[in-house]
């Protein structure tokens, strides 16, 4: 019983750095970054192979050169929904906003725009009704 948890929990662990190796990526755009995201990609896949099947599984290794690509080239229309497809996978909040912030999905500028707004129309009223009444 313990192995498989400790099975799980590395397995877990394994991809939790996959997903940050990506994230750096995202951050770096350095072919280094890639390369490692493709090595931890292919070392789970090799978790999910099993000696009597033949076909290896290849899960992870194409996500991540599909992911790789996507993050190169944002614009292009297959790469954002696979962008947007990676980013509903990740359970970790965390983790989702810093993808977000690092492929800047959506119109950052506009994004910015509208939190300066708000931060902006916010502050006036800030100490409102939190100050005592003026004895004039």
């Amino acid at each position: 019983m313990s192995d498989v948890i400790a099975w799980e929990e590395w397995r877990t662990k394994k991809i939790k750095d996959w997903l940050l190796a990506i994230l750096r990526f995202a951050v770096t755009l350095d072919d280094a970054d890639r390369s490692a995201v493709l090595v931890i990609a292919e070392e789970i896949d090799k978790l999910g192979s099993r000696a009597e099947d033949q076909s290896p599984f290849k899960f992870f290794r194409s996500t991540s050169t599909e992911l790789c690509s996507a993050i190169l080239d944002k614009q292009n229309s297959k790469g954002s929904a696979v962008l947007l497809l990676h980013l509903n996978r990740i359970d970790n909040c965390r983790l989702k906003r810093a993808f977000e912030a690092a492929i800047e999905f959506g119109d950052a500028s506009q994004t910015i725009e509208s939190a300066a707004k708000i931060r902006k129309r916010g502050s006036q009223d800030l100490w409102k009704g939190l100050r005592p009444p003026h004895d004039d």
